[in-house]
């Protein structure tokens, strides 16, 4: 497997990445409150912004297996709030030591492809002693169990040095209302 780094996508690569992402992330719209599927502009949107790193995951014949996206310059990902970053690592945000990691899109759940991406961006905030972020919904934490799997698989990746925490979460709340008597 091959991970090329690219500034942005056109063309036929940001047809198959539209593909990839399209079905990696579908089924989670019934599945969450908050859409995890971007629309196709904004999918494009993002693909095309040269601020926000496209990681894309190749098997040795060419064939594209999973997509990532992770930028440090934290305006760029729409929702997130740099404040935040800045008040909690004011040196790390004044340096760009901050790697907002927006999705990670494996359909099929390809064989290694997810570990591979996420140790790839693990490595390259490592080698700057920074902080990564990104967020996983309810139903992929009680499902997979994936923020244990990826704080476990990073200790593993780190030699222990990792540290990970819940930074936040949001709660959306329903209230059904009773017919009237």
């Amino acid at each position: 497997m091959k991970i090329d780094v690219l500034s942005d996508l056109v063309d036929e690569q940001l047809e198959q990445a539209w593909q990839l992402y399209d079905t990696a992330f579908r089924h989670l719209n019934a599945l969450t409150v908050q859409r995890h599927l971007m629309y196709r502009s904004e999918f494009d949107d993002v693909m095309g912004d040269r601020r926000i790193e496209k990681w894309l995951a190749y098997s040795d014949d060419g064939v594209l297996l999973g997509l990532a996206t992770y930028t440090n310059q934290l305006n760029a990902w729409p929702l997130i709030s740099p404040e935040y970053f800045a008040r909690r690592w004011p040196v790390h945000y004044a340096d760009r030591r901050i790697w907002y990691c927006g999705f990670v899109a494996v359909p099929g759940h390809e064989h290694g492809v997810f570990i591979k991406l996420i140790e790839a961006m693990y490595r390259h905030a490592e080698e700057q002693e920074g902080v990564i972020s990104l967020d996983i919904c309810r139903h992929n934490i009680e499902a997979y169990r994936l923020d244990r799997a990826i704080s476990t698989w990073l200790r593993r990746v780190s030699g222990g040095r990792v540290r990970s925490e819940a930074a936040d979460t949001q709660t959306f709340m329903t209230y059904e209302t009773a017919p009237a008597a």
